[in-house]
């Protein structure tokens, strides 16, 4: 018997929409990381980008565990002298919540091309709309 080694013909991708009202941060971040990898697939390979588009919606609407509201900070920089910028995770759900989302997925992902195509793959909007019903999703349940 021969080892099955997928093509990247055979990769069949579904669309999965989460809703995150009332859901944990870091759960819910978790199971998109799967989703996008693929590993819930029994073909899941590691070198190969396998995972199924995934669209969150409600991302406003999520909750965090202990006081990483007022403590959990993120941070930037523009590689310029005195140019760190921090901001709390209770501002960034107030003016960015999709790149809460977006920012847990991301270190969840490889951090390679792979990891980076995975990502392209994350919508994350606000409400209960989003453009891609087209592509008739499947509701995902956690």
């Amino acid at each position: 018997m021969k080892t099955f080694s997928p093509r990247p013909e055979d990769v069949k991708r579904t669309w999965y929409t989460i809703d995150a009202t009332g859901q944990v941060l870091g759960r819910l971040a978790t199971q998109i990381a799967r989703l996008l990898c693929g590993k819930h697939k029994p073909e899941y390979t590691p070198y190969m980008d396998m995972g199924d588009f995934v669209i969150v919606t409600n991302c406003e609407k999520l909750i965090v565990t202990g006081n990483k509201l007022v403590q959990k900070k993120y941070f930037r920089h523009s590689k310029y002298v005195g140019s760190l910028k921090e901001t709390l995770l209770i501002d960034m759900l107030k003016k960015h919540p999709d790149r809460v989302i977006m920012h847990a997925v991301k270190g969840m992902l490889p951090r390679n091309t792979i990891g980076r195509a995975m990502l392209k793959k994350l919508k994350v909007y606000k409400g209960d709309t989003h453009p891609h019903t087209a592509q008739s999703p499947q509701v995902y349940t956690l």
